[in-house]
């Protein structure tokens, strides 16, 4: 059992920066990667970001490329997606998602990002 929570969404103008967050906690010992999600009105959720647990590989929806950065901190449990110059289009909830050598996905409950002016 994995649980996730997410923090740091929040309305911000477009240019903005946000951080989120995604504190784990339980049998976090077979993790195979990490990766953030995204879901807006009307649309699928569809994914953003990825890391491998060993932290060699990362890898971003064009769309993002170049302003979004996705990190992980062992020592706090805990996985970030910093989001820099951000666009209205960027407006969703964000799910980040942890998945395990045994096949298991464990999702974190979401957090809204609003991107307005």
């Amino acid at each position: 059992q994995v649980q996730l929570v997410e923090s740091g969404g929040g309305l911000v103008q477009p240019g903005g920066s946000l951080r989120l967050s995604c504190a784990a906690s339980g049998s976090i010992f077979s993790i195979r990667g990490m990766g953030w999600y995204r879901q807006a009105p009307g649309n699928q959720r569809e994914w953003v970001a990825s890391i491998a647990s060993g932290g060699g590989r990362r890898d971003y929806k064009d769309s993002v490329n170049g302003r979004f950065t996705i990190y992980r901190d062992d020592a706090k449990n805990t996985l970030y997606l910093q989001m820099n110059s951000l666009e209205p289009g960027d407006t969703a909830v964000y799910y980040c998602k942890y998945r395990t050598y045994s096949g298991a996905d464990y999702w974190g409950q979401g957090t809204q990002v609003t991107v307005s002016s």
